[in-house]
């Protein structure tokens, strides 16, 4: 498996960690800061999901009229270690 960690902008949460195995599948996702609750839910819910539809559904989600959220974050995230 190989570690990412990704600093996101505009959001509450400071960084993200998590494991794409070598299937593109996530694990062990964690953020710091932010909501903890929602966001520990979800790290458990996308545990094994396969990255690119895990982007796929969380790309676009707005917090508070932000125009980005912890989960759009995360979605850009595993969009550049899927590019990589």
């Amino acid at each position: 498996m190989k570690q990412y960690t990704y600093q996101p902008r505009g959001v509450c949460s400071t960084r993200i960690d998590y494991e794409l195995d070598d299937d593109g599948k996530i694990y062990n996702l964690s953020f710091t800061g932010g909501c903890n609750g929602n966001l520990k839910a979800i790290g458990r819910l996308l545990e094994g999901m396969d990255a690119k539809r895990a982007a796929d559904i969380l790309r676009g989600n707005d917090c508070k009229g932000r125009g980005t959220s912890c989960a759009d974050q995360l979605a850009l995230a595993i969009d550049e270690a899927l590019r990589s």
